[in-house]
């Protein structure tokens, strides 16, 4: 809590090592380590050095001006933002305790604690994404059961501050129904992001099972976008080659096609118990895209079924939730919030990543002036009711 206002994150990050990841493999999966060599990279950021998983990482190398060359996808190669990424240090006033997104969870609660974060909501790295491009899907089903365990035991001693989701791949959606149904009932589980091959839709009618269960429990979705390992965004291929412009793209573009075919694929009109929530893709284009939608199903009418509510008014009634960036700052949020109400935004840090303004953040958002026209309820929903109503907290 920060003057007298509860505060949940809706971004931060665990990144479980590779070495944390083999150490939490279920005993019988722990024989195929060896299929995971080829995508091991070793990194060495600020004198740290760890080992990660790089399955497919789309270079996005060009500079611009420069003449594009044909970009090399290979396995265990480069990340987009390796190197490139701007120091923590830039926003950090003081950095955040060493190892929390990996094992150290006594230092996260110390450093939420600092800044006055009630709860995390934690969010894994780009290797969750990138493993959902592995060949064989039972590797990906091990990675995650992995995290499940890893992330039971990160939370245990702080249940009541810490939570996360569960990982699930939309290529078998029979073993994504069991592993909802084995830890629907745990207590650090507030979601489910389903990790979608290539190709697939989220409006698939092969995810029917998977909607039903999460109905059943109350799960909402949860996506957070990535962009230079599979799932690539949309357009990943078409955008010159830039890291930045790709990143720029990349996540209110993921977020805008999640949403839009949530819509029109009738995911909110079949399953009532059923809402989603994106972080880390910023909040302005929102109100633009509903709009927007909702005027093309009106123009192009023989494309879409027939929807129980109109685009904009699925945001307005909370099914769907948005990280607010607080980069884009006290204009851009209050703007969102006239168009589309108080209980559409949800306060995110990034923590402990670079876009964090760590331990500041929470503080930062708190002082903007525009909670002296919009209201102490408005800076309450905003800080944490939002988020709280749109995860299963209990």
């Amino acid at each position: 809590m920060r003057n007298g206002v509860r505060i949940v994150d809706i971004d931060t990050h665990v990144n479980p090592s590779y070495e944390t990841l083999v150490k939490y493999l279920d005993p019988d999966a722990r024989s195929r380590v060896a299929e995971l060599q080829p995508f091991v990279r070793t990194r060495n950021s600020n004198g740290t050095t760890s080992r990660v998983l790089h399955v497919a990482p789309y270079p996005f190398d060009r500079f611009p001006g420069e003449a594009p060359t044909e970009a090399k996808v290979v396995a265990g190669g480069k990340g987009a933002l390796e190197g490139r990424v701007t120091g923590s240090s830039s926003h950090h006033r003081v950095p955040p305790a060493p190892g929390v997104q990996d094992e150290n969870v006594h230092d996260r609660i110390k450093d939420m604690d600092v800044e006055g974060r009630d709860i995390d909501f934690l969010i894994p790295g780009t290797w969750a994404t990138a493993v959902s491009g592995l060949p064989d899907v039972t590797l990906t089903e091990a990675l995650y059961r992995s995290y499940h365990n890893y992330i039971a035991a990160y939370c245990q001693p702080y249940l009541s501050r810490l939570k996360s989701m569960i990982l699930v791949p939309g290529g078998d959606v029979e073993w994504a129904v069991k592993e909802v149904n084995r830890l629907k009932n745990e207590p650090w589980v507030a979601a489910v992001w389903p990790l979608l091959p290539e190709g697939k839709p989220i409006d698939h009618p092969d995810l029917g099972p998977l909607w039903d269960v999460m109905n059943d429990t109350h799960l909402p979705i949860f996506f957070h976008s990535f962009f230079y390992e599979p799932p690539y965004f949309p357009g990943y291929r078409d955008i010159w080659g830039n890291a930045v412009v790709a990143r720029t793209a990349a996540h209110p573009w993921g977020a805008a096609r999640l949403l839009s075919y949530l819509i029109v694929g009738q995911i909110f009109d079949k399953y009532p118990n059923i809402n989603a929530g994106v972080a880390e893709v910023g909040h302005g284009w929102l109100p633009h895209w509903v709009i927007r939608l909702g005027e093309m199903i009106r123009y192009v009418s023989g494309a879409t079924p027939l929807l129980k509510y109109q685009p904009i008014e699925y945001v307005q009634m909370g099914r769907f939730r948005c990280g607010a960036e607080p980069f884009e700052g006290p204009a851009m949020t209050k703007a969102v919030i006239d168009i589309l109400g108080p209980g559409v935004l949800m306060h995110q840090s990034d923590y402990p990543h670079g876009e964090a303004h760590f331990p500041d953040t929470a503080q930062m958002v708190l002082d903007w002036p525009i909670w002296k026209d919009l209201g102490r309820e408005a800076l309450r929903q905003h800080m944490a009711a939002n988020a709280e109503s749109f995860l299963r907290m209990s």
